[in-house]
């Protein structure tokens, strides 16, 4: 039975139940004292006049005790009608409209700032319809970032791909019949590949960002020496790419911390091919100051460059997925669009955080905060929860 159906019987039996009991109660006083011989003496004249001047009475008792019951059921019926039937049939059309795919449907506020349990149900139902739709344009989006993904790979590795069949055919060919150019032809193929195994490897971690299944090895390190030995690997690459890279330490020596190597590699490398990305070509040469700075109970890396630099509306965003600045747009560079938003990541997992700074036309500013890793006596402590 429909609740609609079932308040309307209860708006009738609240009318008509009271009044039918008092009437059989009426009834069966009348009974007692006119009709069966109970009466108080009376005369039978005098008792006919009492009779009649009760039932006339009476009359206008139950046209009052009706108009009351009535009164009093109407407006019984029309409060429950409204704290419950009402907000139930929203709730209903409100689901129907979820089932129907419209996850934009809200209930009438008037229904959601009612008190008790329907109001707190109505306003579960508009806390969950908007987690759903939440829920739904991430999804969204994230196929979105998916499809542009996959986009900007496949460009970024047809590019090289086009590059190395070219000059295997020029050397199948016997187009380069000096060793010179075997030799140039050779190294354009092999820096082709590096750029693919890059393209490739961020493909590989972002497929690991969302689900925090990045592979870690925390290892301790001496910081000096592991941004030397890095810089150093990281300088042979760039010899050729008419970049000057500078390096200032500013720690004090035996300085270390907790950190996954290869990983930190890859942040700095990301950083620095993003500079290299985006350089300046009105200037002669790319610059790339490094700098450790201490910051008490941490470390500072600053990595700086002397590009294009980077809008101040854009700065809060670059560490976002497939962001792009209105330069890198009509920049023509190629790139996964990931590779800061992977620096990110690797930064926060080891517990710091990185931020940027910079001036468009000047350049632009990495730089991210790690905890040192502070050793007291034998023991030792580590302020930081690692994700592993």
């Amino acid at each position: 039975m429909k609740l609609k159906t079932r308040l309307i019987i209860s708006f009738f039996a609240m009318i008509l139940v009271p009044f039918f009991s008092a009437y059989l109660a009426f009834w069966c006083i009348n009974a007692y004292l006119f009709e069966g011989g109970h009466g108080p003496g009376f005369s039978p004249e005098a008792a006919a006049q009492v009779h009649e001047t009760v039932s006339g009475l009476m009359t206008y008792a139950w046209m009052g005790l009706f108009a009351i019951l009535t009164a009093t059921a109407a407006g019984i019926t029309q409060w429950i009608y409204g704290s419950v039937f009402q907000p139930i049939n929203e709730l209903n059309r409100a689901m129907t409209n979820i089932a129907n795919g419209n996850l934009d449907y809200q209930l009438p506020s008037d229904i959601t700032e009612k008190g008790g349990e329907l109001g707190e149900l109505c306003q579960n139902y508009e806390d969950m319809r908007l987690r759903l739709k939440e829920s739904a344009e991430d999804k969204l989006q994230h196929e979105i970032q998916n499809k542009e993904l996959i986009t900007n790979i496949s460009h970024d590795l047809k590019t090289p791909m086009t590059a190395i069949k070219g000059y295997v055919e020029g050397i199948m060919d016997g187009v380069a019949d000096t060793p010179e150019k075997m030799d140039k032809y050779i190294k354009t193929i092999y820096n082709k590949t590096i750029d693919m195994d890059r393209l490739i490897n961020e493909l590989t971690v972002y497929s690991g960002l969302d689900n925090n299944r990045i592979p870690y090895n925390f290892l301790k390190l001496n910081v000096a020496d592991y941004f030397k030995d890095c810089l150093e690997e990281i300088g042979l690459d760039l010899e050729s790419k008419n970049m000057v890279l500078n390096y200032s330490n500013l720690l004090a020596p035996g300085t270390t911390v907790i950190a996954d190597p290869e990983q930190m590699k890859r942040v700095i490398g990301n950083v620095i091919s993003n500079s290299l990305k985006y350089q300046d070509p009105e200037k002669p040469q790319c610059i790339i100051d490094i700098r450790l700075l201490d910051e008490v109970d941490s470390i500072r890396v600053e990595i700086e460059d002397n590009g294009r630099g980077i809008a101040a509306k854009d700065l809060p965003h670059i560490f976002e997925r497939f962001y792009r600045t209105d330069a890198s747009r009509n920049s023509g560079k190629g790139g996964s669009g990931v590779g800061l938003s992977i620096v990110k990541k690797i930064i926060e997992d080891h517990g710091g955080y990185i931020w940027a700074t910079g001036k468009e036309g000047e350049g632009t500013c990495i730089h991210f905060v790690l905890r040192k890793y502070i050793e007291k006596g034998e023991a030792y402590e580590q302020d930081t929860d690692y994700r592993r």
